[in-house]
């Protein structure tokens, strides 16, 4: 039988930050599509609309959700005595993110929406609640690289230029090597734990 305390510190399925999130995530699409209203001419085809709309998403997803990863890694902190920590629990020991020996950085220390946004993320994978190297580095390149190529892809698409295919190939597999060195590599070390309580099932990732 459950008790009354472990209903209480259960985790909501889905929370207040979630719908947040699923919120901001609609609007960017929302945005995308009205860009494609604003910049295409009507003629345009189906195709044509969805493969513009698809890379404006793509770009402003970057800049934003993932750019405010970003932003939280190197702005967010606090002192490794107020969070009770010897040194980064996302980094190796003696570690020090930006040489920093007394604070600790990332979305786990930080007020804001965004931090809250990536907290829950971090729920499922712990390296987006801190500074874990491998994904700064890519989030960095995402960031920095695939958002404005999903912008100039956008372009072309507007102007009609013949490079838009090739520019959406060379995206779109950076995208997958992205994709495959952010969670590839940590995934023989990452435990799927799936349970059933009361009809609720609840999926926890840990990191190993």
């Amino acid at each position: 039988m459950t008790s009354a305390l472990e209903v209480a510190q259960a985790p909501a399925l889905i929370s207040t930050t979630t719908i947040w999130s699923l919120f901001a995530t609609v609007a960017i699409l929302a945005a995308g599509y009205i860009s494609s209203r604003q910049l295409l001419p009507t003629s345009a085809s189906n195709k044509t609309r969805f493969l513009f709309i698809w890379h404006a998403t793509d770009a402003l997803i970057h800049f934003i959700l993932e750019g405010s990863y970003l932003w939280n890694c190197f702005f967010s902190s606090s002192t490794l005595v107020a969070a009770g920590l010897s040194g980064s629990e996302y980094l190796p020991r003696n570690v020090f993110f930006l040489g920093d020996q007394e604070n600790v950085y990332g979305a786990s220390y930080g007020s804001s929406l965004t931090s809250a946004l990536w907290r829950e993320y971090a729920r499922a994978d712990k390296r987006w609640g801190g500074t874990d190297l491998t994904v700064i580095s890519l989030e960095l390149l995402t960031v920095s690289i695939a958002g404005p190529l999903a912008v100039w892809v956008c372009y072309c698409i507007k102007n009609n230029r013949s490079e838009a295919s090739f520019w959406m190939i060379v995206l779109a597999t950076g995208e997958l090597y992205g994709g495959w060195m952010t969670f590839v590599p940590v995934s023989p070390t990452r435990v799927l734990k799936c349970f059933t309580r009361h009809s609720e099932l609840t999926c926890i990732c840990r990191n190993g």
